[in-house]
């Protein structure tokens, strides 16, 4: 796939910040050179809620978000503020399909301040845009990378993605 005629949607999923979603919007179109469009709310993925862990499982939502049409967009990022996990994982920050139609990014674990009255901070921003370009290269189908300081590496922890 052309990456320059590619068109990408970001959706927020439930209840996110605007400036999340257009700052994620933003940091793809300026690193990726996709038009990212900014997409109204799809509603809160109670569906996805494993009462167990008390988290929600990233794939449940994948195959939500993969069977819902977007028009005109060849990708979608959902974004969503709770706290996604893989059976195989505690969390993750976000998670797509190699090559796939969606991606996921959660902003739960990104925050620097645990006060959520609080506008969105420059560090969860920019902790949530490098999430969105990172799952955003696995849907264009780029693997992860051994480097540390590589976009595509696996970051575990917020010391890592920083």
């Amino acid at each position: 796939m052309n990456l320059a005629k590619s068109r990408l949607a970001v959706v927020p999923v439930g209840v996110i910040p605007e400036i999340v979603v257009k700052s994620i919007g933003a940091h793809i179109h300026a690193y990726l050179d996709i038009h990212a469009d900014i997409l109204p709310p799809l509603s809160h993925p109670q569906y996805a809620l494993d009462k167990r862990r008390l988290q929600y499982d990233a794939a449940v939502i994948l195959k939500a978000l993969d069977s819902e049409v977007f028009r005109n967009h060849d990708k979608v990022i959902g974004v969503l503020e709770v706290d996604l996990f893989v059976p195989i994982l505690t969390h993750v920050f976000g998670e797509a399909k190699q090559g796939g139609k969606s991606a996921l990014v959660s902003i739960h674990r990104l925050k620097d301040d645990v006060d959520a009255d609080h506008p969105p901070t420059p560090l969860l921003l920019e902790r949530a845009a490098k999430v969105a370009l990172h799952e955003a290269g696995h849907l264009f189908n780029l693997f992860h990378c051994m480097d540390e300081k590589c976009l595509m590496g696996f970051s575990e922890s917020l010391s890592d993605l920083d």
